[in-house]
This record gives structure tokens, sequence and C-alpha cells, in this order.
């Protein structure tokens, strides 16, 4: 997904702890990202994260999506571009209502 991403719009990536690898950390070392692993403090108990309801609004969003909902694509490529057809209509939807 990083390779992806042209533009110097998007700098600091927030990931879970489980992205936590270092082929994640080089590629965005190389492509000039600040990554910040939201790790938890405490297994017991519900904590609010830092960020991390950022990324589980997004999936939330996605969800609204048939095709997100399940796996249903076989290609990798299909299903990164369903996503970002969702999160454009999604930005559109936004502009458009404004």
């Amino acid at each position: 997904m990083l390779r992806t991403v042209t533009g110097r719009l998007l700098k600091h990536l927030f990931a879970d702890a489980g992205y936590d690898r270092t082929t994640l950390m080089d590629k965005a070392a190389f492509l000039d990202f600040v990554v910040e692993i939201v790790r938890r403090s405490d297994p017991k108990g519900f904590h609010v994260l830092p960020r991390r309801w950022v990324v589980e609004r997004t999936f939330g969003w996605m969800i609204r999506w048939r095709r997100l909902v399940r796996d249903y694509e076989r290609r990798l490529d299909v299903s990164e571009a369903m996503i970002h057809v969702s999160m454009g209509a999604l930005l559109l939807r936004r502009v458009a209502h404004r």
C-alpha cells in the first residue's frame, strides 16, 4: 500500500502493533514516512487508545460498501481498487454536501 502513495500530503502513519515489522518500517523510512505504532498499555479492560479510533472509524465507513464486508475478491489489486472507490465516494459525498 505504501508504494501507491506518491503525494506528499501523507507523512504520518498510525499502525496497530500487528504491523510492527521490519519490512514496513524499512519501506516507510525509505519513503520518508513517520510510522507511529499504537500499542496497548494494559491488556485488561477497555481503554481508549490514542489515534486507534481513526482506524476503527475508517473501517466502519468501508463496511457500508457491500463488496467490502467480506473478502469476495480473488485478486488483491481489485480489492485495493474497491477500497479506493469507496473512500473516493465518501470524500465526494462530503464535498457535495457542503
